[in-house]
């Protein structure tokens, strides 16, 4: 379904080539030729991934990062939207880091959203956080994290943004992971994550764990701004979850219409409760 390494590497150099062409031309045209050639530059083939990691609590119920780092690097991701990731939180991931843990084990750029922020339990230690991360290969410009609108009693959710260089093109990707027992909240998160994708000129991509099927109105409601990737570049059912004898699909990539998608697929794997998924994204410049 997914292209291999060696194909994909062959046809980023032959980008690259042209790309220097259109440079070494643009050098000896008028200024008006070298615009044109910038807008020619060819789209930026990514692979991008959505995990909930569920704290790298396996399927056997045993505590293991390294698993999760391995479906990434076996995946070949690109820019991975992570949720419930711990930052320091309990003993049930042994107060690690798991983003920068993840980060500096696959060579990868990070950011971070504690939708969920604590104090420690031992005075000096740091801060007990649990939400989102984005890791991404590409240098990341700019990043912040919104909390999303919350009912009393419920946990706090957010949507994470990192603003992706992908060799010469910007990517706005989001990252987020909704409320699991209420369709009601879940829309009117839906509606403000609407809201601040709206304000944003680049392509965007948006990964996450939404906890509703895709003919829930949330799913609907989202399906008005940005596309499904799954029902035109999937094959089967998609099922994301629960990892062991999946039966629904609630883990989504969702794109704006100037993004191009070439392939998705749900990848077995036994790092989380969840099952990850992989799409093949062309992006380019948004003129």
């Amino acid at each position: 379904m997914f292209a291999s390494r060696p194909a994909q590497l062959a046809r980023r150099t032959a980008g690259i080539a042209a790309l220097a062409v259109l440079v070494i031309t643009g050098a000896t045209t008028t200024a008006n030729a070298g615009a044109a050639a910038v807008s020619d530059v060819p789209d930026r083939r990514i692979r991008v991934a959505t995990f909930n990691i569920h704290h790298a609590q396996g399927v056997d119920d045993k505590l293991n990062l390294q698993r999760v780092a391995d479906v990434i690097s076996t995946g070949q991701a690109d820019i991975v939207g992570l949720q419930e990731v711990d930052r320091h939180w309990s003993e049930r991931s042994e107060f690690a880091d798991q983003a920068s843990w993840l980060a500096e084990r696959l060579h990868m750029h990070v950011v971070y959203g504690a939708n969920l922020d604590l104090d420690p339990l031992t005075a000096g230690a740091p801060r007990r956080q649990y939400g989102t991360a984005i890791l991404s290969r590409y240098p990341i410009l700019d990043w912040d994290n919104t909390l999303l609108p919350r009912y009393d009693g419920h946990e706090q959710r957010g949507l994470l943004r990192a603003l992706v260089q992908v060799r010469g093109a910007r990517v706005q990707v989001f990252n987020t992971h909704l409320q699991h027992n209420n369709a009601n909240e879940r829309l009117e998160q839906v509606r403000a994550i609407q809201t601040l994708v709206a304000a944003r000129e680049e392509p965007v991509v948006l990964t996450g764990d939404l906890n509703a099927r895709p003919d829930a109105p949330e799913i609907r409601a989202l399906s008005d701004t940005l596309s499904d990737t799954w029902p035109g570049a999937g094959v089967g059912d998609g099922y994301t979850y629960p990892a062991t004898g999946p039966s629904a699909r609630i883990d989504y990539v969702f794109t704006s219409a100037d993004v191009r998608v070439e392939s998705a697929a749900v990848v077995q794997s036994d790092a989380s409760d969840h099952l990850p998924l992989f799409v093949d994204l062309l992006v380019g410049r948004r003129d």
